[in-house]
């Protein structure tokens, strides 16, 4: 049976994590507006008989 590589692994979870914090300094310095919002969607009102 083949020994795990644990550096690899670990430069694999790295590389993953840069990644992320580069994609969430991107989404910051997006304007809000710019953003899709789900909570911003117009609330229907129940229709009074």
């Amino acid at each position: 049976m083949a020994k795990p590589n644990y550096q690899f692994e670990k430069r694999q979870r790295e590389q993953q994590k840069k990644q992320k914090k580069v994609e969430k300094a991107q989404r910051k310095s997006l304007p809000p507006q710019a953003e899709p919002s789900t909570t911003t969607a117009p609330a229907q009102e129940p229709a009074a008989d």
